[in-house]
């Protein structure tokens, strides 16, 4: 078990779990309910933590997270959905006119 990252808030750790649990990298969260005791302990003490139970994964969850914080670089292209053929912006990895995911291995 090994603590990858701290997270500012509790929305910002549940997001960034997700983004870890979607890519099959399986995670926990830590220190979800000590908010409440700052002031009574030290602040950096009282952040959500997001550990991984496995210490293999710890490079690409860095990465994944790395990504997520950062969103896409600026020169990224646009991708076009293979289910409807809707022409979609980086940022994007669900097309928001049918739902399907992003394949990263076929876009434009």
């Amino acid at each position: 078990m090994k603590k990858l990252t701290r997270a500012p808030n509790l929305i910002t750790a549940h997001h960034w779990m997700n983004v870890l649990s979607t890519a099959g990298i399986a995670c926990e969260l830590h220190n979800r309910y000590l908010s409440g005791a700052m002031g009574e302990i030290p602040a950096e003490q009282c952040a959500p933590e997001i550990w991984i139970p496995d210490d293999r994964d710890e490079a690409l969850a860095t990465e994944i997270l790395n990504r997520a914080r950062n969103g896409p670089a600026s020169n990224a292209k646009a991708w076009r959905c293979q289910q409807c053929g809707e022409m979609l912006e980086a940022q994007f990895t669900v097309c928001w006119q049918c739902g399907t995911a992003r394949d990263p291995l076929h876009d434009e």
